[in-house]
């Protein structure tokens, strides 16, 4: 794979003595999409932490368009947008407040425009007055998902960013991502919805117990197993 936004070499997570990630290698290249998929304890929380520098592997390297976060933390920083699987929002804050503090964070030029603008990408323009903490889940999902695209960056990570989303913005969002794709920027996701990897991944990595237990191109699943479903079983050992 020529010249990959995203090289991950044989990273290991030790945390108290337990093995939460072992010897994970992937590339993604610059535009595409890669879905980590797998249950409940399976690493991919853990492994999307490591590659956006919030948790550092106890053994391996991962880089991000050739940079390292140990050499270069800051412009390793600045070409991710991470978005958490959950988030405490602070007490008072609207939806435009929320996001306006995070633009201002990160130093995001004409923050009013890209705020309204993101706003506007995930639905929100008329809950932008609304204070955060009283969303639904589903809402929380999309404020989260509309914080980590303020920078545009290089590299989009989100954990489980799908749940709590209605029929609805499920389907928008996978055209989102099918956008934001086109526009030359990368994704890696997790989740357990092997039919929203499906629609939307290029490359897919299985994971169970912290071990990748099967990974390549969505197609190549499909020509070999004839689904997601029949290959995430194959993995296991199911039949």
């Amino acid at each position: 794979m020529d010249n990959p936004l995203v090289n991950v070499i044989g990273i290991s997570k030790v945390i108290k003595k337990q093995t939460i990630v072992e010897e994970i290698s992937f590339q993604i290249p610059t535009g595409s999409i890669l879905a980590l998929c797998g249950g409940n304890g399976a690493g991919k929380s853990t492994v999307l932490r490591m590659v956006a520098g919030i948790l550092q592997p106890s053994v391996g390297e991962i880089s991000v368009g050739g940079l390292y976060w140990h050499k270069s933390r800051k412009q390793f920083s600045k070409q991710i947008g991470y978005m958490p699987d959950d988030y405490q929002f602070n007490q008072g804050l609207s939806a435009e407040e929320a996001l306006t503090f995070w633009a201002a964070l990160r130093r995001v030029p004409n923050r009013k425009a890209r705020v309204n603008e993101v706003l506007g990408l995930v639905g929100l323009q008329d809950k932008r007055n609304r204070l955060v903490n009283t969303f639904s889940k589903g809402m929380r999902q999309r404020i989260l998902f509309a914080q980590a695209l303020l920078t545009k960056p290089s590299l989009l990570i989100m954990d489980e960013p799908t749940n709590g989303l209605d029929p609805f913005w499920m389907n928008e969002f996978v055209d989102l991502l099918q956008r934001i794709k086109e526009e030359g920027h990368t994704v890696i996701f997790s989740t357990h919805q092997l039919e929203i990897a499906d629609k939307i991944a290029d490359q897919i990595v299985f994971l169970s117990h912290g071990r990748n237990v099967g990974s390549g191109p969505t197609k190549e699943f499909h020509a070999k197993f004839g689904s997601l479903y029949t290959a995430f079983n194959h993995s296991l050992g199911l039949k």
